[in-house]
């Protein structure tokens, strides 16, 4: 009489685990890859809106922007840029938080969202020029994508320090 196994063998289990541990690691490789990607997007997104209210005040201020001499945060409490704008909504990092369980980057940096102008750094609309920028995270290296008022953006490899656009 002949006899039939029906089952699998234990090597054949294996290979079969194998093969399923090695399209998790690499799905989750590009998974997070995505994510950055899509928070960069995000960031320039928001990045476009605050331009937007900076434009939209120079119109009712005879040209001038909010003037911030040194750089601020742009969504933080009072004296920064959102608050001088006087925005009711406020884009915010998609990584920052306002507690400690947020997550930094692989070199334990954080993001912002960052404004600096010419003018008299009251706050007040008296600046001709400004620089948005923030970290980018789905890059090798350091970057920063960057808007400045005469409407050029792009990506740079250091942070603003001034009102002059790098780009």
């Amino acid at each position: 009489m002949l006899s039939r196994n029906l089952g699998f063998t234990l090597v054949e289990m294996l290979v079969v685990l194998a093969i399923i541990a090695i399209i998790a690691a690499v799905s989750g490789i590009g998974m997070r890859n995505s994510f950055e990607s899509a928070r960069d997007a995000q960031r320039k997104s928001d990045l476009r809106q605050y331009q937007t209210a900076l434009e939209r005040q120079a119109n009712n201020n005879n040209g001038f922007y909010e003037s911030r001499t040194t750089a601020v945060d742009a969504p933080g409490a009072a004296g920064t840029l959102c608050a001088d704008l006087v925005l009711t909504s406020c884009p915010v990092d998609p990584r920052r938080c306002a507690d400690t369980t947020c997550t930094a980057l692989k070199d334990n940096t954080w993001i912002q969202y960052t404004y600096i102008s010419d003018g008299t750094g009251s706050g007040n609309p008296t600046g001709r020029n400004y620089v948005l920028w923030a970290r980018l995270e789905n890059v090798t290296t350091t970057t920063y994508w960057e808007i400045c008022s005469n409407g050029k953006s792009g990506t740079v490899t250091t942070a603003p320090t001034n009102s002059t656009c790098d780009l």
